[in-house]
């Protein structure tokens, strides 16, 4: 009986360690929910990345389409990560964290920017320049918060 109870005990001790590490958002969340970031500036149109080509920076992994993309993120990673961490501009603007959608997207003055859908980018659109102002000033405020926080 005390072999079987150490079994179980040793089985619940790794199920719970696997878990546990699997459950960590850089491991299982691709930024830009797996869009190749590089490709939105030198493509018409984004294109999602796949398991073969991956890098990781400031603790979020992206994907990429293709090695060469891979290469030219690695050199400049910094001209392609979008701004923000990928929360929607346009919420940054407003104290507020929105899950960007990667399909709703501008590209200003070399930096990729997210909207959370495309109402909320016309709104932001009537006025990019201060929008941006506005939430470089309020990113520093917000950045280390989690969005139910705000």
């Amino acid at each position: 009986m005390k072999v079987k109870q150490y079994l179980v005990a040793i089985l619940s001790t790794l199920v719970f360690s696997v878990g546990a590490k699997a459950g960590e958002y850089k491991h299982s969340t691709p930024a830009v929910q797996g869009y190749d970031v590089v490709s939105y500036q030198t493509g018409k149109r984004p294109v999602r990345g796949n398991g073969n080509f991956v890098s990781e920076y400031q603790g979020a992994t992206y994907l990429f389409s293709s090695k060469d993309n891979l290469e030219v993120f690695e050199e400049t990673p910094e001209k392609y990560v979008p701004a923000y961490g990928g929360y929607c501009a346009f919420g940054v603007s407003v104290g507020k964290k929105f899950i960007g959608d990667p399909e709703v997207w501008r590209v200003v003055d070399g930096r990729l920017y997210l909207n959370l859908d495309s109402g909320i980018q016309d709104e932001w659109l009537k006025d990019v320049p201060g929008r941006i102002k506005t939430a470089n000033v309020k990113w520093k405020a917000i950045q280390s918060k989690s969005p139910a926080s705000l």
